[in-house]
């Protein structure tokens, strides 16, 4: 599986394996998830998730089976206003528009990104003008529910409107990171051959608001970490200098809203602001 795909993402590969380090996935379950077609993402690795974790693939319903499996030191779902609560576990039931602002030195980035891996591949195609997302986004949720009914992931993938084009395929997960006192949100992003994997960490903010963060930091923190596997259980991880912060929350009218902010290099690149209604 290594050997196959674009040279662009073979050169990319070899730069993990070269600076980041050498793990078994047995010994770090926490990194473990779902990888791409070594040519393009598409949506056969939801399948491929589904019978690696012994579990029936089912559609809609919400990225989390529960809020309450976030619970943990210095966090407790339960102060969450009920509208966050419901969009994390019956997200099918929401609406989302966005908006989007790129700051002027992170567009070349941007557009690089865009032209030489997210249109080819249909992923982490991040929108770079506002009238790019005018229309809005189709959402749908694949969950992978075990033998006793508990959800073990759940795929999110992200349509922009007007064109049909996938802005994200997304794999939603709990995980405990080494030496963490309490649960954060894992959202793994299936590459070729690998993954870019977030981790969130949880806090409670104003007024039953969400905050989440992934900060720059040591590897075995809350943060983002690029992989690349040899498709057995041996794999190549390195922490990458990018860092999110997501604060969900309602506003004076009871809608509910997300700020996403985006940083590369300690330097702020993207803004997104969702709006989320339910359907109907």
């Amino acid at each position: 599986m290594a050997g196959r795909g674009f040279g662009l993402d073979r050169a990319t590969q070899a730069w993990v394996r070269a600076t980041g380090r050498r793990i078994d996935l047995n010994d770090h379950p926490w990194l473990h998830g779902p990888t791409g077609d070594p040519e393009r993402v598409g949506e056969d690795w939801i399948e491929r998730e589904a019978q690696r974790l012994g579990g029936e693939l089912r559609s809609g319903g919400g990225l989390l089976g529960s809020m309450s499996q976030l619970a943990g030191a210095d966090f407790e779902p339960a102060l969450l206003a009920p509208p966050i609560v419901a969009f994390y576990e019956q997200t099918t039931d929401w609406r989302l528009d966005v908006w989007s602002e790129w700051s002027p030195p992170a567009l070349p980035f941007a557009w690089l990104l865009q032209v030489a891996f997210s249109r080819r591949l249909d992923q982490l195609s991040m929108p770079l003008r506002p009238r790019d997302v005018a229309g809005g986004i189709d959402s749908r949720i694949e969950r992978v529910v075990g033998a006793d009914g508990q959800q073990l992931g759940a795929a999110w993938l992200r349509t922009l409107r007007s064109t049909g084009r996938t802005m994200y395929s997304g794999w939603y997960t709990v995980a405990t990171l080494p030496g963490s006192s309490r649960p954060s949100i894992k959202v793994a992003f299936p590459l070729p051959n690998g993954s870019v994997t977030v981790f969130l960490r949880p806090d409670s903010g104003l007024e039953g608001s969400l905050n989440l963060a992934s900060p720059l930091g040591a590897f075995g923190g809350d943060g983002a970490y690029l992989t690349v596997s040899d498709g057995n259980s041996q794999a190549w991880a390195r922490r990458i200098p990018l860092a999110e912060v997501f604060r969900v929350y309602c506003d004076r009218e009871g809608a509910l809203r997300t700020d996403h902010a985006l940083e590369l290099l300690r330097v702020p690149a993207l803004r997104l602001h969702y709006r989320l209604e339910p359907r109907g």
